[in-house]
């Protein structure tokens, strides 16, 4: 393995005020953000197994004059829902801002002239008359007949929640602009977690785990009802969400479950005593918080990571019998939908959201499947479930034909 050499340097040495991580990702480069905080990449300085990113990371030369979360040097991958393998990339050139201390970039060594083209301002290309054409990849029918088999395997014990997920596959008739789909995801979902990662582009509301030295925190969603815009309509959707036992089961086995896995790692860890609602653009969702000490030696949040993926949010419980079942019936491969993306540095910290509310690209960017899922219980209804899927589509759909 190629020994890194990177350099870290203060943003104010090579620009006078902000950058928007957006437009320094654009159209090829990385993202990884949420409300302004998180990592834009240009270039690729090497891609690694998740396997080797900590010795990579550990075995770089760094100079770092401000050595702040992530300065030492950062890979931003993901992490594929079957569990196997998943790939992480350094970029040649990152900027960083962090939750506190200054912004920064770190660069190959030697690549100064690549910072500065990486911070040159850029707008997204003109919008332009696009078609479109939407087609479901897993037939409707197929889908429903999915979610009642879970559904069924649910009520005869077998199971105590599976999560079926559809796909939908969106032709357009020129290439989709990667950078103006950035900046439409910002302004809608600011507060979830957005990413760009090898042509896979989302936002993300739920965190998978985050680590911060020794302190871990999760804040798995599960559970959910559309939003209308009307503030009267979507606080009597909430309170019915909050009533609603089908949704509280559903959301109570996800939460026992990351707290049952984290605990072991853990000198204390800490949740909310009722699920939140947490809203987003087009949904709702009920959320709890966790957080936690993490005992010596601390792990790193990668193993964290591989534990938890994927989270009966995206599988079911008992997980290897959910497994078993979404491949038998679901009649699709998944990918990196429902798996998790994020980043890590050299110490062992990182954040990694669940890959949902996301679009895989083609190579042309003319193709762009959007996958959608929910947890299927006892009480489960395929027409409800099919309802709800059209409304977790809408916020890829929205962002990507929106001129």
């Amino acid at each position: 393995m190629t020994r890194l050499r990177l350099v870290t340097r203060p943003l104010r040495e090579f620009c006078d005020g902000d950058r928007n991580l957006n437009d320094i990702a654009g159209a090829t480069g990385t993202l990884f953000v949420r409300d302004g905080v998180g990592f834009a990449g240009v270039g690729e300085a090497t891609r690694v197994a998740l396997d080797e990113v900590p010795a990579l990371l550990r075995d770089a030369v760094v100079d770092d004059s401000l050595d702040v979360a992530g300065s030492g040097g950062v890979a931003i991958g993901s992490h594929p829902f079957a569990g196997a393998g998943g790939t992480a990339l350094v970029p040649r050139v990152l900027v960083g801002k962090p939750a506190q201390g200054p912004h920064f970039v770190t660069f190959v060594e030697g690549g100064e002239s690549l910072v500065h083209e990486a911070l040159a301002p850029r707008e997204p290309a003109p919008a332009s008359a696009a078609a479109y054409t939407i087609a479901p990849g897993v037939s409707t029918q197929h889908y429903l007949a999915a979610v009642t088999a879970a559904r069924d395997a649910v009520r005869s014990g077998r199971l105590v929640k599976a999560v079926i997920a559809r796909d939908i596959v969106v032709e357009a008739s020129s290439p989709i602009d990667v950078h103006a789909l950035l900046r439409r995801l910002q302004v809608s979902f600011g507060s979830s977690y957005r990413y760009s990662i090898d042509s896979f582009v989302g936002a993300s509301p739920e965190l998978l785990v985050a680590r911060d030295g020794d302190v871990v925190s999760s804040h798995p969603l599960a559970g959910t009802t559309p939003r209308t815009g009307d503030p009267v309509a979507d606080a009597r959707l909430a309170s019915a969400l909050r009533a609603s036992e089908k949704n509280q089961i559903e959301h109570r086995v996800v939460i026992d479950m990351v707290h049952d896995t984290l605990l072991p790692w853990c000198s204390y860890l800490d949740w909310q005593p009722e699920p939140e609602v947490v809203a987003v653009a087009n949904v709702q969702h009920l959320g709890t918080r966790i957080e936690g000490r993490l005992s010596q030696p601390v792990p790193h949040v990668l193993n964290l990571v591989r534990a938890l993926s994927p989270t009966p949010a995206l599988g079911g419980f008992p997980r290897d019998e959910a497994l078993r079942l979404i491949a038998e019936n679901e009649g699709l491969d998944r990918g990196r939908y429902g798996g998790a993306v994020g980043w890590c540095d050299r110490s062992g910290n990182g954040a990694w959201a669940v890959a949902i509310r996301c679009a895989e690209l083609s190579p042309d960017r003319r193709r762009a499947r959007l996958f959608a899922g929910g947890g299927i219980v006892a009480e489960s209804d395929p027409l409800a479930e099919l309802a709800e899927t059209q409304a977790k589509f809408q916020a890829m759909l929205a962002a990507i034909v929106r001129p």
